[in-house]
């Protein structure tokens, strides 16, 4: 995976989780109906960050982009929630990376 496209993955997983989060927060968390204003923004912003991924077809971006997900959100688990991951997180996420460099890296 060349750099800027592991930068757009990683922008793309940051933007998806915490507008996810924000939604989370409403609805789960009890918080301010206002935090769905920048989960919205948040959102549209990880929409237009796959569509900078150099992947020749939509669907091949989000397939390869999941990977990458699955371990931001791990990341996420840890920094924000300050939940340590169990092994099989751990593992299930290896998993998924590798995968996602198998998508990209395949012949076509």
């Amino acid at each position: 995976m060349n750099p800027a496209t592991l930068a757009i993955y990683a922008g793309a997983a940051l933007a998806e989780i915490a507008g996810c989060f924000a939604f989370w927060a409403v609805l789960r968390l009890g918080k301010s109906g206002w935090w769905l204003v920048p989960g919205g923004v948040s959102l549209a912003l990880f929409a237009w960050l796959l569509t900078l991924s150099s992947a020749d077809a939509a669907g091949r971006a989000y397939a390869a982009y999941g990977g990458i997900y699955i371990l931001a959100s791990l990341g996420w688990l840890v920094l924000v929630e300050r939940v340590t991951p169990t092994r099989w997180d751990l593992a299930g996420a290896a998993l998924a990376v590798l995968a996602c460099l198998i998508i990209l890296w395949g012949r076509r």
